[in-house]
């Protein structure tokens, strides 16, 4: 009888988070850290941009103070977020590859990547205000429109996570987890429509709807190039190449353009 049970124990199927076993005594996993060229790539981007910032803070600070935009100030304050958050991000990629650090692992990215859509979102929002030199009603219209986006987003991210283990930050763990590239495909796919779309009506009979402002149509224009090409990146994971690291590269290049 006792046999019977343990039998029944063993053999049951309990799900549990996709988390590979530990091999060896050093404290890394089954997963592959991607090595030392990857992390410089990957953290001397982050470093050099938030280099550029602080020399240019005194100057940004000064402007901020001479304009009294809330707008502004408040997207410059977001910009540091998300800047020391992907820092952040970048300088600990060998938690991926680290037994214990799952669970931190996960809120980190989850964290980071919130923040840098919350940055693209509310650029794009105020971008498109008629006018974003002040005014705290166009603030609190584009932070409510972009907070509902990043709180959903932010959700359903942590129920994939942490609620059925899907994978999401971690690149080692099964490149053709075809919930993990789904998910992916599925976020670049509408980011990538987004901005195809203002592009289209930019180019329409209906750009009279649109703010009459270059530089705005050639940063949707070079962030629909990047999604589009992450969105393909992504492809290419789900059915079993290695395109992951390329993914995330165009990610940050994306970030760095954001400023």
């Amino acid at each position: 009888m006792p046999n019977n049970i343990h039998q029944i124990i063993t053999n049951s199927s309990i799900s549990q988070l996709p988390i590979p076993k530990i091999s060896g005594q050093d404290g890394q996993s089954d997963r592959l850290c991607h090595g030392v060229w990857y992390d410089a790539v990957m953290l001397v981007p982050a470093v050099l941009f938030v280099v550029y910032m602080a020399m240019n803070a005194k100057k940004n600070l000064e402007k901020l103070r001479n304009g009294r935009s809330y707008v502004m100030i408040s997207y410059y304050a977001i910009l540091w977020l998300a800047s020391g958050l992907n820092l952040a991000w970048c300088s600990l990629q060998s938690w991926q590859c680290a037994t214990g650090k799952e669970v931190v692992w996960n809120l980190l990215s989850l964290l980071t990547t919130s923040g840098l859509l919350c940055l693209e979102i509310s650029l794009v929002g105020f971008l498109l205000q008629e006018s974003y030199a002040s005014g705290l009603k166009a603030l609190a219209r584009t932070f409510t429109i972009s907070g509902i986006i990043v709180g959903v987003d932010m959700l359903l991210k942590a129920i994939y996570i942490f609620g059925f283990g899907v994978p999401l930050f971690f690149d080692d763990v099964g490149s053709t987890h075809w919930t993990k590239w789904g998910l992916w495909i599925i976020h670049k796919l509408l980011l990538t429509v987004v901005y195809g779309f203002i592009l289209f009506v930019h180019f329409s009979k209906w750009r009279e709807k649109l703010p009459p402002r270059p530089a705005f149509y050639n940063y949707v224009a070079i962030m629909f190039v990047v999604n589009a090409i992450a969105l393909f990146a992504c492809g290419l994971a789900a059915i079993g190449i290695g395109f992951g690291i390329w993914r995330k590269i165009f990610v940050w290049i994306m970030h760095i353009t954001l400023r």
